[in-house]
């Protein structure tokens, strides 16, 4: 069975919320299983990733990928293009250099209701696309026969 573990950011709650619902539904309709973790912002959302399959490594709990699900709104100064570039790198960085198999569905919009678009189930559902995205991964890496 395909195990995967949900980050979600939690500074915008309601927007998190929203693709929670997406992401869980898309993991249940192909069967995985999945657990859930928040950290407080973007940012924190690749260091959590590292440290759950570091955690797996001392024989912690294994997950077969990773599903990161954030907001970052811009603001009037440079520090969304900080965090929306930074979170991207970080996640970007642990597949190429960690092997692990992330759905990126961490939105980066330039308002709310851009992000309420993108984050609603029945909308972009973009929590639903980063799960489908990391099922691919995973998909690809088994056929390649690459081990975690």
């Amino acid at each position: 069975m395909t195990n995967v573990l949900i980050i979600e950011a939690r500074f915008y709650s309601h927007i998190a919320d929203m693709q929670f619902e997406g992401a869980a539904k898309a993991l249940t309709n192909f069967g995985a299983q999945f657990d859930r973790i928040s950290v407080p912002g973007a940012l924190e959302i690749p260091p959590a990733i590292l440290f759950a399959a570091k955690g797996a490594e001392g024989a912690g709990k294994s997950y077969d990928g990773y599903v990161a699900l954030g907001c970052v709104i811009r603001g009037e100064t440079f520090h969304f293009e900080i965090v929306a570039g930074e979170s991207a790198r970080g996640l970007m960085n642990l597949g190429l250099h960690h092997g692990l198999c992330i759905g990126n569905g961490i939105l980066t919009v330039e308002n709310e209701a851009q992000a309420l678009a993108r984050a609603a189930h029945d909308g972009g559902d973009k929590g639903g696309d980063a799960a489908r995205a990391c099922l691919a991964l995973i998909e690809t890496r088994n056929k390649f026969g690459v081990h975690r």
